[in-house]
């Protein structure tokens, strides 16, 4: 072996190094200002790279996971800016043409600018743009009385908005997707309230649920006997005079928010049951005696070899 080797170490291939993989955290912000499902990809496949291609101490590579991520938030909010850039530039074209033709300047206090229209339940982001090529600058808050930070405006429903035309400004004020707006900017969400169910058939229910304005898709069914298979909500509601409400949770006049699941616990019978009620707890009785592993002939029988019921009717 030669111990004076003087023959340069192999080079790493280009998108291994450190410039092309500090060019892909940056071209993460560049995206995100441009589309932020784009920047979301390119912010994985960066992340990735991260960890795969450089020869970084962990720590270096942690801390560019979270910068990356912090770019793509950083691109987001650079959106707007861009957003402004290109709401002007249409009405800059236009003016230009219509002067040629007059042979005059035109001036922004002479410019017809669009009217701001409403976008009351309108997705916060497109809200803003609308209001940027209207002329105005907006701005937005949180519409209920926890003032939260608005971060993705996507993922927002302006409710109000306060307008100045003096200043070309305007107020959005909105609340989470899927959130009910205040009746007034600052009070409470007025999320529905949970009706009394119990005892009613399963179609009563749906219309009460309905009525209150609460989400069916938060409803999940499920059965008060042993021997009941829980029914589907296809399956209820083809039969749904013969299910009934036992037990539901939550409670009558809790809230229910978005984020809520509503439990409906059902026992069936019709006319020719013998058993016609709820049992007093959930899975502890069955609906049919007979198939009670502790079922047996009681002692007083008829003598014909019918069973004693174990489960009385009541």
């Amino acid at each position: 072996m030669n111990p004076y080797n003087t023959n340069p170490p192999p080079s790493r291939p280009w998108w291994k190094t450190t410039p092309a993989l500090l060019g892909l955290l940056a071209l993460v912000a560049l995206l995100g200002a441009v589309s932020l499902m784009l920047g979301f990809l390119v912010m994985i496949t960066a992340m990735v790279a991260v960890w795969v291609l450089p020869p970084w101490r962990w720590y270096a590579k942690l801390g560019a996971t979270f910068g990356v991520f912090f770019l793509l938030l950083f691109g987001a909010g650079m959106s707007g800016q861009l957003d402004d850039d290109q709401a002007g530039k249409p009405e800059a074209r236009s003016g230009g043409a219509d002067d040629a033709k007059a042979g005059t300047t035109s001036s922004p206090t002479t410019a017809s600018a669009p009217e701001l229209a409403d976008h009351t339940g309108k997705a916060l982001d497109e809200a803003e743009k609308d209001a940027r090529a209207a002329g105005f600058m907006p701005s937005h808050h949180d519409a209920s009385a926890e003032d939260r930070s608005i971060i993705m405006r996507s993922m927002w429903t302006a409710c109000f908005r306060k307008a100045d035309a003096t200043t070309k400004s305007v107020a959005f004020a909105a609340v989470r997707t899927g959130e009910p707006c205040p009746t007034k900017g600052g009070g409470p969400l007025p999320w529905p309230t949970m009706p009394d169910l119990v005892g009613d058939t399963y179609s009563t229910a749906v219309e009460e649920l309905d009525r209150a304005g609460i989400d069916l898709d938060s409803v999940t069914l499920d059965d008060v006997y042993l021997d009941i298979e829980a029914p589907s909500a296809e399956e209820a509601a083809e039969e749904g005079d013969e299910w009934r409400v036992c037990f539901q949770r939550p409670d009558e006049a809790s809230e229910v928010t978005s984020t809520t699941t509503v439990h409906l616990d059902l026992g069936r019978w019709t006319e020719s049951d013998l058993v016609q009620e709820c049992p007093p707890k959930k899975n502890t009785t069955y609906k049919i005696p007979a198939n009670d592993p502790d079922h047996h002939d009681s002692d007083d029988s008829d003598g014909n070899g019918h069973r004693g019921r174990s489960f009385v009717r009541r």
